[in-house]
């Protein structure tokens, strides 16, 4: 069982929320846990920071009309606290690879990435790293500022947002992440994606 420290939501129809676990709990950076709604409904949903932050974080997409995550989101409103399994998943950071990294998120995916970017930075990683973090408009890109403060803080890290719709104004990349990515780099062979 977790309890609802906080939930915000961060841009439009996007939720970021910290639970603090009634257990000391143990995964690595990438892997998810499942929402327990019953022993039927269980509902996964990446772990959103690295172990060695405290609690558990999610970013949860939850537009109207999409029960999915809103039931998730309506039962925190109401009980305080969600029922989890964790850890799960096998995507989870290799240590043992010299090779750059590549990450390519889409939306609210980013939660992954994020998980790894801290666990990269906690451990004084010193392989770089490229995001390339794609999102529909630019206002769904919630967390870019904390990204470049990253950039500013650490030399390994190059962050590459890509707005699918730019409104006026935008300069930075436009169009389809993976179309980025694929426009950067000849070959993915030498990178751990």
């Amino acid at each position: 069982v977790c309890r609802l420290e906080s939930l915000h939501e961060c841009a439009e129809h996007i939720w970021h929320i910290r639970l603090a676990p009634e257990h000391d709990v143990t995964f690595r950076a990438g892997q998810y846990l499942q929402v327990v709604m019953s022993e039927q409904d269980k509902r996964p949903f990446s772990i959103a920071n690295a172990p060695t932050r405290p609690g558990l974080e999610l970013q949860i997409g939850a537009t109207p009309g999409n029960a999915y995550p809103g039931q998730v989101l309506e039962r925190l409103r109401t009980e305080g606290q969600l029922t989890v399994e964790l850890p799960l998943g096998n995507a989870w950071l290799r240590d043992d690879s010299p090779r750059p990294i590549l990450l390519i998120a889409g939306g609210t995916g980013y939660s992954y990435a994020r998980a790894l970017l801290q666990a990269l930075i906690d451990s004084g990683n010193s392989r770089p790293v490229w995001l390339y973090w794609g999102v529909r408009h630019e206002n769904q890109l919630y967390e870019g500022q904390e990204v470049q403060a990253w950039c500013n803080e650490v030399d390994f890290l190059h962050y590459v947002p890509v707005v699918q719709t730019p409104e006026t104004g935008w300069s930075g990349r436009s169009g389809l992440v993976h179309e980025a990515v694929l426009q950067d780099f000849a070959s993915l062979d030498q990178y751990d994606i």
